[in-house]
């Protein structure tokens, strides 16, 4: 008995160049050509999370895509389950989406991100990657055990790594040449502190009637419905992101994390000063400075407290690695050593199967310094990090924060 083997449509066509003579018609748009995209190189595309990013960090795909999907739990009464829906979870089940754009809330991010990825789809997701430390771990995880394409929403790394004195600094720190980094780069201001603050009195209110409450805190707590958690002020609550240092911070220093090859480590020295922290409503702090193992230090200063408009941080000046911080003969090193590889986008990604620029471990990476900078923002203390072992040294209360519970059923 003869056996049949399937045909995938990218098979097909690949195959059928060689025997194209055997073709008298062929019909239009197949194989693509001027404004034409042959149909394997179009993708079924899902966008979950539907609010003022939704369509952003969809378009960031970069792709022909076809958006076959959208899912938000403030569908509730419009939901179709064929083309909109509330459950994540039924989108994921759809043999005939390939990608996912992730445009919800944080504390969404790292359960639908692996739950896509573990369902066959490649991912972008948006910024920040993650709500917490922990989650950024099982995140590159998933992406390495199911050999999926991950991308974060934040894209200027790929420019930074095509300049040439980014390449120079990033090759410098790459070498392990420089013992003891003196570099010091600051973010001051343009963290939108004051803006994504929480509110500490609020109020509950009765939940609007399309709005799944239960599904939108998710892993978080199920508290009290009030209009400011819901939306984009969501960011001003721990439970949902971190402040507008979350919301900011890795825009700024994931091109910066790549310029300086702090991609596959974390700083081990954290001190912030801020106001004692509200449990549940992020609120202002002024500046926290993150070291790292060899020296290098970033600063996050807010410019926005104590209030008065003067920096709060004085303690360095920012100042840049130089080729001079070397000897003659590691200068020359520098000089010889080849370019890295350029970054691919996600949209390349997908095509090649070559792991994106921005994938789950820089990303994680990246992350995890909002996450450090937050907890010591919250703690009032000075932390030491193992970034090895991925948790806080010595402070049991703080190390709480770099894996805090989930509501259940939900769990990494």
């Amino acid at each position: 008995m003869l056996k049949t083997k399937s045909v995938t449509r990218r098979q097909f066509l690949k195959g059928s160049v060689g025997v194209a003579t055997a073709f008298t018609i062929v019909p239009k748009g197949v194989l693509g050509g001027p404004n034409r995209t042959p149909p394997s190189e179009t993708f079924g595309a899902a966008l979950i999370g539907c609010g003022g990013r939704g369509n952003g960090t969809f378009n960031a795909m970069g792709l022909e895509a076809k958006k076959l999907a959208i899912c938000d739990v403030k569908f509730v009464g419009r939901a179709d389950n064929k083309t909109v829906y509330t459950d994540f979870r039924r989108v994921l089940e759809r043999k005939d989406i390939d990608v996912v754009a992730i445009a919800t809330p944080p504390h969404w991010h790292a359960l639908i991100s692996i739950a896509a990825m573990e369902a066959g789809k490649d991912v972008l997701c948006e910024k920040p990657m993650t709500r917490f430390i922990a989650e950024g771990r099982a995140v590159a995880e998933a992406e390495e055990r199911y050999k999926r394409i991950f991308q974060v929403g934040t894209f200027s790394r790929f420019g930074r790594s095509r300049e040439p004195g980014s390449i120079e600094i990033h090759k410098i720190m790459a070498s392990g040449l420089l013992k003891n980094c003196q570099g010091v780069h600051i973010k001051s201001g343009g963290l939108k502190v004051k803006q994504w603050s929480g509110m500490v009195n609020a109020q509950p209110q009765p939940i609007p009637k399309s709005l799944n409450w239960d599904m939108y805190c998710g892993p978080s707590p199920l508290r009290p419905y009030h209009r400011h958690r819901h939306g984009g002020t969501h960011r001003g609550y721990w439970d949902y992101e971190g402040g507008g240092l979350a919301d900011m911070g890795q825009h700024h220093y994931d091109p910066v994390q790549w310029v300086y090859a702090k991609d596959d480590t974390s700083p081990v020295e954290i001190e912030a000063y801020a106001p004692p922290a509200h449990p549940e409503a992020c609120g202002m702090w002024g500046w926290v400075e993150l070291k790292y193992a060899d020296g290098m230090t970033f600063v996050f200063d807010s410019r926005e407290w104590p209030v008065g408009g003067q920096p709060a941080y004085d303690r360095k000046e920012s100042r840049e690695v130089r080729l001079s911080d070397l000897s003659e003969a590691d200068q020359k090193k520098i000089r010889e050593m080849p370019d890295p590889e350029p970054l691919v986008n996600f949209a390349e990604a997908v095509k090649t199967r070559k792991r994106a620029g921005g994938n789950a471990d820089a990303a994680n990476r990246s992350a995890t310094l909002l996450h450090l900078a937050n907890i010591a923002i919250r703690t009032g203390r000075k932390l030491r990090y193992d970034p090895v072992k991925e948790e806080i040294i010595g402070d049991e209360q703080a190390n709480r924060l770099v894996n805090p519970p989930m509501r259940a059923p939900w769990h990494l």
